[in-house]
């Protein structure tokens, strides 16, 4: 059975925690919400960031993302005085990236990392 987008979000958000972890990031607030965001907020060098999280498929890009969207969030971060940083996480199959994610079977995935916006 193939992961739902939530499902999949939930994936990726627990990649991009683990990678802030490593990182030395203290979280301050965590949405898992489809609709909401950031995603992560966080603090690190005493200075609070936002990291927007998306999930996509083959054969979306990881690295794309909404102008308008991510103009709106950038607006937000400067608001607030944080960093605002952009996590697309691709996700596959793990024997074929080219098909979707299965529940309870191994899993590809593309993750170039947090992109910084602000």
């Amino acid at each position: 059975m193939e992961l739902t987008q939530q499902e999949m979000h939930y994936l990726a958000m627990n990649i991009v925690g683990e990678e802030l972890k490593e990182q030395g990031y203290e979280f301050l607030g965590v949405n898992s919400n489809l609709k909401r965001n950031p995603q992560f907020v966080a603090l690190k060098d005493k200075t609070i960031h936002f990291i927007l999280v998306r999930a996509v498929r083959y054969p979306e890009d990881p690295a794309a993302f909404d102008e308008s969207f991510i103009n709106k969030m950038v607006d937000h971060a400067r608001a607030h005085e944080a960093k605002l940083a952009y996590a697309g996480v691709g996700l596959g199959h793990g024997s074929d990236y080219g098909q979707p994610p299965q529940k309870d079977e191994a899993y590809t995935q593309v993750y170039p990392g947090l992109k910084w916006l602000v």
